[in-house]
């Protein structure tokens, strides 16, 4: 079996996760932030639509210099067009994931800004932390904002508080 097809269940359920967390923002919380070291959600949420769009550069691309350019990030208008700008660049990860062939996964991929060194390892590697992790970690962090904002939190590896699931 491809790896890429033992990964499109993981990417599915990942994607499907973080677009019901997409779904719940509060768009008149822009400016919150649970500490001053936070992101505000005005630009989180943005950040956690673009990821998906940079799952595509990483299976498509060889490296990417932020400085020359990356990801175009949504503004925050609505929960909606997050989804939106979301769910496009997930649909085109997916098609690149599923059409990863096995070596791709080897080969070396470079992040940098200004030509110094922020990740360089493996694809699969950059796949997994640069990408996926990364779209967990912060996906994480809006679920905090939607609990601090009395929002629903969606089940993500399991029951939440709010979303039981019959338990």
């Amino acid at each position: 079996m491809p790896i890429s097809e033992l990964l499109l269940t993981e990417f599915d359920a990942e994607m499907q996760k973080t677009r019901e967390t997409l779904e719940r923002l509060p768009i008149d919380k822009k400016d919150f932030a649970p500490h001053p070291k936070s992101m505000p959600l005005g630009k989180l949420a943005p950040h956690v639509a673009e990821l998906a769009g940079f799952g595509l550069t990483i299976l498509t691309t060889p490296e990417l210099d932020f400085s020359t350019g990356g990801t175009t990030r949504p503004k925050f208008e609505s929960a909606e067009q997050l989804v939106k700008a979301f769910d496009e660049g997930a649909a085109k990860a997916r098609a690149a994931l599923k059409n990863t062939p096995d070596e791709a996964w080897t080969q070396n991929w470079k992040l940098s800004f200004q030509g110094k060194p922020i990740f360089s390892g493996s694809r699969f590697l950059a796949y997994r932390q640069m990408f996926l992790n990364h779209l967990v970690h912060h996906r994480a962090q809006l679920g905090v904002y939607l609990r601090l904002n009395e929002k629903p939190v969606p089940a993500t590896y399991g029951p939440s508080a709010d979303d039981t699931m019959g338990f």
